[in-house]
């Protein structure tokens, strides 16, 4: 790559502060919630769990791109107006995704962090505009693309003015069908050592299965990334949308303590 934006010689590691909460700080943090925002009862009950345990940033999907059209496509700005009112009453910062160019401005007034999801992250169009605004952009990994394209995308955000980027690793597709991704934890190796960003990694969509999810969040926190992004439900089984991935509140809180083990034994 041609020296760009997001290599580490053209400036310091950029870390991402949202309230009280530092991103590619010194310490991993963790994002967690359901994959889709059902309703205000049910995710005001997983906030206050979630924010009891100690998760930093409180996740919940209102836009659902879908591969069947006829699946759950997500509650739209209702969702964001709920995740937005739960988050105030439990003092913990947002994010969530949107997928067109037009939403943009009015999820501003819900979101503290915008998703780009693995469908979107060739949209240029949608990378371009969110380039102008200041608010911190998560991009997903696109599901088959190379680390360079990855980076080539943030570029688009950062070339138009907002460098408040963090990286996703979320699982790529390969010949492996055994789970729904393949984590790529080669690629947050690469993006500590020669990139600036931060880059937080998604064992929920890496693996697709709740099982494994424990094991690969710690092995995500070994290979040195600055936090984890876990879909979480207080009832797992019952959640709306990608029910077998997601883990349970309890399961967070092991998976929390399992990186405050790891990061005492560092020290």
């Amino acid at each position: 790559m041609k020296n760009l934006l997001v290599e580490k010689c053209s400036g310091e590691n950029i870390k991402i502060k949202v309230g009280n909460v530092v991103i590619g700080g010194d310490k991993p943090v963790v994002i967690s919630g359901p994959c889709s925002v059902e309703n205000y009862d049910t995710m005001i009950e997983i906030a206050k769990q979630l924010k009891k345990i100690g998760v930093d940033i409180l996740r919940g999907g209102a836009f659902k791109p879908r591969t069947s059209p006829y699946d759950f496509q997500g509650l739209g700005f209702e969702g964001l107006e709920i995740l937005s009112k739960v988050g105030k009453e439990v003092d913990m910062p947002v994010v969530s995704e949107i997928m067109d160019t037009k939403d943009i401005e009015k999820s501003l007034e819900y979101l503290d962090i915008i998703q780009v999801g693995s469908r979107n992250m060739y949209n240029y169009s949608l990378l371009k505009e969110l380039g102008k605004v200041k608010v911190p952009i998560v991009l997903k990994r696109g599901m088959s693309a190379t680390i360079s394209e990855w980076l080539y995308a943030a570029e688009y955000i950062m070339s138009c003015g907002n460098e408040n980027v963090i990286l996703c690793e979320r699982g790529i597709r390969t010949f492996e069908k055994y789970t729904r991704n393949t984590l790529d934890l080669n690629a947050v190796a690469v993006i500590k050592q020669k990139y600036r960003l931060p880059i937080i990694v998604d064992p929920s969509h890496g693996t697709g299965l709740r099982e494994l999810v424990p094991i690969m969040s710690i092995s995500s926190i070994t290979a040195g990334c600055d936090g984890l992004i876990i879909e979480s439900h207080v009832y797992p089984d019952n959640a709306v949308s990608d029910a077998r991935q997601t883990v349970s509140i309890k399961t967070v809180e092991s998976i929390i303590e399992n990186i405050k083990t790891y990061i005492k034994y560092l020290k």
